[in-house]
């Protein structure tokens, strides 16, 4: 079997999900004859056509984007940087490891209500984003360094190969399978938390703003048209990130 037929045949499965679960939406649809409930898949597409045409939608789009990407480029740099340094230091580890397991006890609602005290209501996404992504890049960074082959250091440090090479390829290695798997898990709880904390904050053009609006005027359709927004978004972002690190292990 040929990789395009391989690659065809799992188009063709991805399409006939995508088929299945519209037409499971559509049925559902139907028995509850109630749009409040749950619209059609017309007519949230329709609903969603109205929407791209308008100049707010891609404005509202680019700054919830810009939240997104801000936070967890942030989480991202502080994560790896005092993951690594923890790594290496026990004391610095010890001092970490309380703040990463209250983050991740602590109910998400709950940092966004202390982050509203806190920020603008501009800021809050972002803050929330960062501080939920946080914890993730920071766990992987600090497991991928311990997992290093010992034998490998200890054959580096006998040949006193110069540091800069032990970190590219004997850290580095170890550590991206982990960095990768954490950035893609933490970019998609980057986006549900950033539009949560928008719904709560609404600060002025938010995809959170326009869901929020839509649940207090009774637009279920406009509501479940942002919802796959969101969705569609996180996906091609998980995809951009996937395809981005392919590229830099090919160049390696």
């Amino acid at each position: 079997m040929t990789i395009s037929t391989i690659n065809n045949r799992k188009k063709t499965y991805k399409i006939i999900v995508l088929v299945f679960w519209i037409a499971v939406w559509e049925i559902a649809a139907l028995i509850i004859n109630k749009e409040i409930y749950l619209p059609t898949p017309f007519k949230t597409f329709q609903v969603l056509i109205s929407l791209i045409v308008l100049d707010t939608f891609w404005y509202t789009i680019f700054s919830t984007i810009s939240r997104v990407i801000i936070g967890f480029v942030i989480s991202c740099i502080i994560g790896c940087i005092t993951g690594i340094l923890c790594s290496f230091n026990d004391f610095l580890y010890r001092l970490f490891h309380p703040l990463i397991v209250a983050v991740k006890s602590t109910p998400v609602m709950s940092f966004i209500l202390i982050a509203l005290i806190w920020f603008q209501s501009g800021h809050v996404p972002t803050f929330i984003c960062f501080l939920m992504c946080f914890p993730i890049i920071w766990t992987s960074a600090v497991e991928g360094m311990t997992q290093v082959d010992t034998q490998l250091l200890e054959m580096s440090t006998v040949f006193k190969v110069k540091r800069r090479y032990v970190l590219r390829h004997i850290y580095l290695p170890s550590l991206m399978p982990f960095l990768t798997t954490a950035m893609i898990t933490s970019l998609g709880l980057g986006w549900k938390v950033t539009v949560a904390a928008e719904v709560l904050s609404n600060p002025l053009h938010s995809i959170g703003g326009f869901l929020y609006d839509s649940k207090v005027y009774l637009e279920s359709a406009e509501l479940y048209a942002w919802t796959i927004v969101v969705i569609l978004l996180s996906l091609v972002f998980e995809y951009i990130i996937k395809y981005a690190i392919r590229k830099l292990r090919f160049k390696k």
